[in-house]
């Protein structure tokens, strides 16, 4: 590993450090926002333009749907779930409107609802992480340890567009409906709806490797919930260790695979927001609802049916032992 890509991953710890050091001291529960993790691996430590969006923009959104969101759960009359449904509606319809692909506002708006947060502190919190993830990005800039990069944002929404939100919206309702009606929270966690809004408007590459996506987040699930039970909730270890150990699992998981996916590292944080009845259903939860947001963005927004064979196996074959096995054939030959 560089000199370089170890300092990225060392002032990333800090900064969730911080965050989940201030969280414990304080006694706020709100302080720690998983998306925040998600923000540091797009705009620190993966070196190239992760999102179309110009810095202040990334504050201002970040913060006006955690207030948005708050504001939902002090004022709204409305059904949970419907509350869910206009938290999500308000984050794509900010996106189209600022032509940005910022996907984690979706999180920061969504958050508050799932979880009932109405404090003020959530949105205070939002605002100052999102501010500190910008300023460092910044000065790593100018120290030359991340490639400086154009500030981008997206063309004109189009109606297209504004149709492809509609009908993600109309999906997320009938699966937080389902969720809801079956007490299986865990399955509409608002990163599994940032992946399911990144595989259908993103043009990354990750959006050919469901597999890979599916195996980063159900792994992501399992360490965050593993790590709280165990380390928290039966041997009693601080947060900020808990934190460290999350963290630390999920940047050797980045190395080791040569690939990083923002929406996994938001999701190994979310079980320390949660209490722990229940927490240990979380993993396969998130599995079910992962499964059914990529499977979902395959078949009807990327229409893979229409895909011939060849193209399947590879888009289904993760990316690890999809080169395991090219290394065994450029030997036998």
């Amino acid at each position: 590993m560089e000199a370089k890509m170890r300092i990225k991953y060392l002032v990333s710890l800090v900064m969730i450090l911080i965050m989940v050091g201030l969280a414990e001291w304080t006694g706020e529960k709100e302080i720690l926002f998983p998306e925040m993790t998600a923000l540091i691996i797009g705009l620190l430590i993966v070196d190239k333009r992760v999102w179309k969006v110009k810095r202040w923009q990334i504050i201002l959104l970040m913060s006006l749907g955690a207030v948005t969101g708050i504001c939902l759960v002090r004022y709204s009359p409305l059904y949970y779930v419907v509350n869910l449904c206009v938290a999500f509606a308000f984050a794509g319809a900010c996106l189209l409107i600022s032509r940005t692909t910022l996907i984690p506002l979706i999180s920061a708006c969504v958050l508050p609802v799932l979880l009932h947060t109405e404090s003020i502190i959530y949105p205070i919190a939002v605002f100052s992480m999102s501010t500190l993830a910008v300023v460092v990005q910044i000065i790593m800039e100018k120290c030359e340890i991340r490639s400086r990069l154009p500030e981008k944002t997206s063309g004109k929404s189009s109606k297209k567009e504004v149709f492809r939100w509609f009908f993600l919206l109309c999906l997320v309702g009938l699966i937080s409906m389902f969720a809801v009606s079956t007490d299986y929270p865990y399955m509409i966690l608002p990163p599994l709806m940032v992946t399911f809004a990144e595989m259908v408007n993103s043009k990354a590459g990750f959006r050919n490797r469901p597999t890979q996506v599916f195996l980063f987040l159900t792994t992501a699930a399992t360490l965050g919930t593993v790590f709280q039970l165990v380390g928290y909730h039966y041997l009693h270890l601080p947060e900020t260790l808990i934190a460290l150990c999350i963290a630390v699992s999920l940047f050797l998981i980045f190395e080791w695979t040569g690939k990083y996916f923002a929406p996994a590292g938001a999701l190994a944080f979310i079980p320390m927001l949660l209490p722990e009845e229940g927490l240990a259903w979380l993993p396969l939860q998130a599995s079910m609802g992962a499964a059914l947001f990529i499977t979902l963005a395959m078949v009807i927004f990327q229409k893979c049916y229409l895909w011939n064979r060849a193209q399947i196996i590879y888009c289904a074959t993760p990316t690890l032992l999809r080169e395991y096995m090219d290394r065994r054939k450029r030997k036998q030959s």
